[in-house]
């Protein structure tokens, strides 16, 4: 008798999805997802869209350089060695990218916003944590689950790009770039007075609040209409739809929403079906690339600042044990970052927007793949510029330009990525995408703070032979999305 109720409930819930999905009286008007986006066109609601979701690159930049600018108390408080200070941003990375996948396969079946709300409480939770960490082996646990939060914002990349119009993701999606660059100065900033005076878990303390804020402002912004036409929630999509042709002061087409539902979503198989195997394996060849360059920039930076770089020298300045006004050493021989070491920081790091308008207009005029061919390209020239003996002044005009090229890479395969597949499988392939970036950027410690030491040059060259193969790889993807319509 206790299952009768059910029973009535799932008749009436089965029923309920039966009346959405009927067929429109013959001759009604209907009207897609992609076409109600592309009338209802740009407004406020996209800019609120992409202050929010943007701001989520705030939250992620300040954990991801948060261990660039920690490492060296760390190092001096439990006196690691080289590869142990690496295997802290390795592990970092590791917990990114078992979580990529997990919850991209989690996003496509059960919505974007909830795996970005779960992600950003995760994040919160164990990036506190780690402030209390009682040692070296706790802290590389922490941080790695920390990291595993941080794989889903992603999420919010994904909602902004199902919302927005088609000509305008071109534009919108890489000015996403300026949030990550507020992060990285903000945390920098922070840690250049927080570091010398109250230490390094109040830094962790302090980075963690924007992450916190963020979510209470997440319920501002809608499920994407896109995933709830693909659940067969016809009554939730156009609700969204309605609501931003409100806040927009827009009208929305004519008729029915119509378009079917898809039954099989998130399946990693469709990734590497032969329709998209080709482009998949392209495209995570080109993530593992792009990471491990950009991490391998943002770790090498330090260590090619220590070194005298001027023309005739090779001997490296690191085991210079006299007193010096810039760096305060400690009695166990570790190098603190001070004043000029924070401003080089700050200058490398404006170098990440410093092409974004060019960037922009690449990605737009001459396609994502060309676009994404000519910016890995340069970024090999200029790992390979830095083999070059020139003066202080000079390296950092390099690094300007590495963080430049590397950031441009980035924004072109978020967009790329995320207009490549449909609307089944899009948070899948972020997050399998997502998880290869960060086996590149699992590396790059190893290579900037361990190679690099041994073999300058070594280092340098593989870097830019990785950047090559990808180059080679975004000239060869099979598909151009530009102007092309969001896939269902």
């Amino acid at each position: 008798m206790a299952t009768a109720p059910k029973e009535a409930e799932n008749a009436i819930g089965l029923e309920e999805i039966h009346m959405e999905r009927q067929e429109p009286p013959k001759g009604q008007k209907t009207f897609t997802v992609e076409e109600a986006v592309e009338t209802i066109g740009f407004g406020r609601f996209h800019i609120v869209l992409f202050l929010i979701m943007g701001s989520t690159g705030v939250a992620e930049a300040m954990e991801i350089m948060l261990i660039a600018v920690v490492s060296p108390l760390i190092r001096c408080e439990w006196q690691l060695q080289d590869w142990q200070v690496a295997l802290v941003t390795t592990m970092v990375f590791f917990g990114y990218m078992v979580f990529s996948i997990v919850l991209g396969l989690l996003a496509d079946r059960y919505g974007r916003w909830k795996i970005l709300l779960l992600s950003f409480l995760w994040e919160a939770y164990f990036s506190l944590l780690t402030s209390f960490a009682p040692s070296y082996i706790w802290f590389v646990f922490l941080r790695a689950m920390a990291g595993g939060g941080v794989a889903g914002h992603a999420q919010g990349l994904i909602i902004k790009t199902e919302f927005l119009p088609t000509k305008y993701r071109g534009y919108m999606l890489p000015l996403t770039q300026v949030f990550w660059v507020a992060g990285s100065l903000l945390i920098i900033g922070l840690a250049s007075v927080v570091n010398p005076t109250i230490g390094w878990r109040w830094l962790i303390r302090i980075a963690s609040i924007p992450g916190i804020l963020l979510i209470l402002v997440f319920k501002f912004i809608p499920e994407s209409a896109r995933y709830n036409i693909s659940t067969g929630n016809v009554k939730a999509a156009v609700a969204t739809l309605q609501r931003i042709a409100k806040i927009n002061r827009a009208v929305m087409p004519e008729g029915v929403l119509k378009e079917p539902a898809k039954e099989r979503r998130g399946r990693f198989k469709d990734l590497i079906h032969p329709k998209y195997l080709r482009t998949t394996l392209q495209i995570w060849i080109i993530w593992l690339g792009i990471a491990f360059a950009y991490y391998g920039v943002i770790l090498a930076s330090t260590e090619l600042l220590k070194r005298d770089l001027v023309c005739g020298s090779t001997a490296p300045v690191m085991q210079d044990s006299s007193n010096d006004s810039d760096e305060s050493r400690t009695p166990c021989h570790c190098c603190l970052f001070g004043p000029t070491t924070y401003q080089t920081m700050i200058i490398s790091t404006v170098g990440e927007i410093a092409l974004n308008p060019l960037n922009i207009l690449c990605i737009n005029f001459l396609g994502r793949r060309l676009s994404l061919c000519l910016t890995m390209g340069c970024t090999a020239l200029f790992f390979l510029l830095l083999n070059i003996c020139t003066s202080g002044s000079g390296t950092i005009g390099f690094l300007f330009m590495l963080h430049a090229l590397v950031s441009a890479n980035f924004n072109t395969i978020y967009i790329y990525t995320a207009e490549v597949y449909p609307t089944t499988m899009r948070a899948l392939g972020m997050g399998t995408s997502g998880s290869l970036c960060r086996v590149g950027a699992m590396v790059a410690p190893f290579i900037s703070q361990v190679l690099m030491s041994a073999s300058f040059i070594g280092a340098l060259c593989l870097f830019a032979s990785v950047c090559i193969v990808c180059a080679i790889s975004a000239f060869t993807l099979p598909i151009e999305t530009k102007g092309r319509a969001l896939q269902v």
